[in-house]
């Protein structure tokens, strides 16, 4: 018996470090040398300073690890062929981020954001308020919140469906003093309605998958210590 419980700690241990790493490997952490959260988040975007960091998604390309590697010529560039041509205006903008911040990578990047979006949207139809005000800025946080606050106030419950990002690209990107901006374009399909108070549908089909077309701006402080980038914008597409 002793030995089968031994092996049922190993199988236990074991599993319960592979959750731990794919939880890290999403969601934001802190190493205790960031800096006061009210330094970034209350200069660029007015926001309060976040207790916990569990919720927080961090993006590749803002690790709070310590200093980056200075990239090569050659890192920089595979990096951006993967989601820029050369020469293109959008290429040159990415140099200009990768120069203020060797470790952004936008290939990474895009990644990190499709977790977001997903986590942003899905938040929002369940009308989690902690885990959208620990990744959207103040102004685009108290957009979500007061439409949130007028669904609830008409009895109404979203219910939606998440399934899947059909593609999510960089279409700019820009660098205002030390604050580095990002937009990606998302395309998404999803299964969502609404019923009011008394169970009825009043928008939506639960048996249709509609396209969605966002275009989202993540931005960050590549000075800042603090690791985790911010939604800023967002806008709908045809």
């Amino acid at each position: 018996m002793d030995g089968l419980f031994d092996i049922y700690n190993i199988i236990f241990l074991v599993l319960a470090v592979a959750i731990f790493l794919r939880l890290r490997s999403v969601l934001g952490r802190r190493t205790g040398n960031e800096r006061p959260p009210v330094d970034y988040r209350a200069r660029e975007t007015g926001d309060a300073a976040v207790a916990s960091g569990d919720n927080v998604v961090t993006l590749p390309g803002a690790r709070g690890d310590g200093p980056a590697a200075p990239a090569t010529a050659e890192d920089a560039a595979e990096r951006l062929a993967k989601v820029a041509p050369e020469g293109s205006t959008l290429n040159e903008q990415l140099r200009a981020v990768i120069a203020a911040d060797p470790s952004f990578d936008p290939d990474g990047f895009v990644g990190g954001a499709r977790a977001a979006y997903e986590m942003i949207v899905t938040a929002f139809a369940a009308g989690d308020r902690k885990t959208l005000k620990s990744l959207l800025s103040k102004e685009v946080f108290d957009s979500f919140a007061a439409a949130i606050g007028e669904r609830e106030a008409r009895g109404e419950k979203t219910e939606s469906t998440f399934v899947g990002i059909d593609k999510a690209e960089i279409v700019d990107a820009t660098l205002k003093g030390a604050t580095a901006q990002i937009t990606i374009r998302f395309r998404s399909e999803l299964i969502s309605l609404t019923r009011s108070k008394d169970g009825e549908i009043v928008d939506g089909d639960p048996n249709k998958v509609v396209e969605v077309i966002d275009v989202w701006t993540f931005a960050r402080e590549v000075t800042s210590r603090d690791p985790n980038w911010k939604l800023v914008a967002t806008e709908s597409a045809e």
